[in-house]
């Protein structure tokens, strides 16, 4: 009986608002109760930052033209396949529904560098694309990406005479590629990625003194390297935060 009695009071202190209802609890114009609730998890914005260690293999042809004949007689062309550079690239993104996404990314085809007949060479490609991704349900992804890169060569000897060393450019660049998402946890997403894109290379022109046997007359000749060009198959592994 006395147990009866204290529910009953309990409930009529309550009703005369002598005991405050709890905060997710408010009254509605019946003098109904309304069950509400605060949530404290933030919602998904959409947005992500991707960081990305990535490894290139290069692929691309040293185009040689001179008015030095023994230039020409030496070698015409050297071809370089699938050569090894490590770069890395920063992306924002956003999410489109449930499997759209785009994003802005900028990125760094590593140095290339090679010594031959006393010449050195180098290539390296900074780079900007914007990237369209359709993610599959099972974590597997496609993409594409168009944008410019900025391919910068070094032609360097010293046989040559005093002028620039490097020569920049500026390319458009297109890229396709297919990759594999796995969330690690409510934030962080590991990425891993293929891509297969394409650039122009630059054209440079140096030039050298030269003397023919028992002739004391000093020549001067241009040699110049046309790279066409470049594809860039890479490999990256990335970690994407979510917002």
């Amino acid at each position: 009986m006395k147990k009866i009695f204290s529910l009953f009071l309990l409930l009529g202190m309550v009703s005369t608002g002598a005991i405050a209802a709890p905060s997710y609890l408010t009254r509605d114009a019946n003098g109904g109760y309304v069950v509400t609730y605060d949530y404290t998890d933030k919602a998904k914005t959409g947005w992500y930052l991707t960081g990305r260690a990535e490894l290139s293999f290069l692929n691309w042809e040293n185009k040689y033209d001179s008015d030095y004949l023994g230039v020409l007689s030496e070698f015409e062309s050297d071809k370089f396949s699938f050569e090894p550079v490590f770069g890395g690239n920063l992306s924002v993104g956003h999410k489109f529904g449930y499997f759209w996404r785009g994003e802005i990314e900028v990125g760094y085809i590593g140095q290339f560098v090679d010594k031959d007949a006393g010449i050195e060479f180098s290539l390296s490609a900074p780079y900007a694309l914007v990237n369209g991704y359709y993610d599959f349900t099972n974590g597997v992804y496609l993409g594409l990406g168009v944008g410019a890169a900025m391919p910068i060569t070094k032609y360097d000897s010293d046989i040559f005479l005093s002028g620039g060393r490097t020569e920049e450019g500026i390319s458009p660049m297109v890229g396709v590629m297919l990759g594999y998402s796995y969330k690690l946890d409510d934030n962080f997403v590991l990425d891993l990625r293929y891509r297969l894109s394409g650039f122009n290379g630059t054209k440079q022109t140096r030039y050298f003194q030269y003397k023919n046997t028992g002739d004391p007359t000093i020549y001067e000749a241009y040699i110049e390297n046309d790279i066409g060009l470049i594809l860039d198959n890479s490999i990256s592994i990335g970690l994407r935060y979510e917002f």
